[in-house]
């Protein structure tokens, strides 16, 4: 278990005792002291003079890529586990992931689903986003909605040592490193799975790294994606389905990159036949005209990519060889 800290002192004896109480008892937990000010340091050694499961490592504050290369290089089992020092496992999580990826020799790595807490706190953005990201099991389902938001939350990962090895482990590319690492996993040819029951409860807070770092800003999102989205596209100029900021924004990266940005498709017959970003915008009627570019549903709303979907569906267009959705 890859565990990095940096001032976790309030929520981390919760974590690690959610960890010491895992029905499946053959694990290390590598944790990992990013140079935190508070008594981090002091809760790991305390629980390590009699859980001997626990390693741990200190060092400068590097960051949570250099702490989770640090415990991946300590670590000994052929499986690589995450998680947060303000998140609770559930006592079967181990357990049911590793019974996952012996009984499927096929996926790379798998998550689990995920409860946000303390629910007194959780906001309908968030639950809507617990609904969405539990929705996706199979590995068809988190290869299908890849691009828009990363399809396994980060501390649930377990991967097999030898697929993260093989991409090179995690990296500072400007992006989110869980993002970053599960979109290499994939472009590699690995599949990617998900238990389908909550085995981890996610905490929700205002001082979360994804809240407060610019590499988890929306820019950074939007270009992530669009960089691992060369895998899709190739060669084939883009058609930007949905023409409101979302596809604006996904287009003028598109075009960052030199992807070539044949037209927008939209409802709004006041954008239609006008140009945006030098593209015209057609009707979805007339998307057969485009028919050997790729077509890219860059839209906000789940409603709208289920509409837009469903017109892929009727119009014969094949999902992820043809078109994908972003957001």
């Amino acid at each position: 278990m890859l565990l990095p800290c940096r001032n976790a002192a309030a929520t981390l004896p919760a974590a690690l005792s959610s960890l010491t109480a895992q029905n499946f008892a053959s694990f290390e937990i590598i944790a990992v002291d990013d140079g935190s000010s508070d008594d981090t340091w002091k809760i790991l050694t305390r629980v390590s003079d009699t859980e001997k499961r626990l390693v741990r490592l200190q060092q400068p504050p590097l960051g949570i890529v250099a702490a989770l290369n640090a415990a991946a290089e300590v670590a000994r089992g052929e499986l690589l586990a995450r998680m947060d020092a303000d998140d609770i496992a559930l006592p079967e999580r181990i357990a049911r992931q590793v019974e996952l990826l012996d009984c499927d020799d096929g996926l790379a790595a798998c998550g689990t689903q995920v409860r946000y807490i303390p629910r007194s706190k959780v906001l309908d953005g968030a639950l809507r986003y617990e609904s969405w990201i539990n929705g996706l099991v199979s590995p068809e389902e988190i290869e299908r909605d890849l691009f828009v938001e990363c399809p396994i939350p980060h501390p649930t990962l377990m991967m097999r040592r030898e697929e993260f090895e093989k991409v090179g482990g995690y990296r500072d590319a400007g992006w989110p490193e869980d993002y970053d690492l599960i979109f290499r996993l994939w472009e590699s040819g690995a599949r990617l799975g998900k238990v389908s029951d909550v085995l981890l409860e996610w905490r929700e807070h205002p001082e979360r790294l994804s809240r407060v770092d610019g590499r988890y800003s929306e820019d950074a999102f939007r270009r992530c994606k669009a960089h691992f989205l060369k895998h899709r596209i190739k060669q084939r100029s883009v058609v930007v389905w949905g023409a409101g900021p979302v596809g604006k924004a996904f287009a003028l990266e598109l075009q960052r990159l030199e992807h070539r940005v044949a037209a927008f498709v939209d409802l709004d017959p006041r954008k239609i036949g006008h140009t945006i970003h030098g593209a015209p915008v057609i009707h979805p009627q007339d998307i057969d005209s485009y028919r050997g570019s790729y077509v890219v549903a860059a839209v906000g709303s789940h409603d709208a990519r289920r509409e837009i979907r469903a017109a892929w569906k009727a119009g014969g267009f094949k999902e992820p060889e043809e078109c994908c959705a972003v957001a």
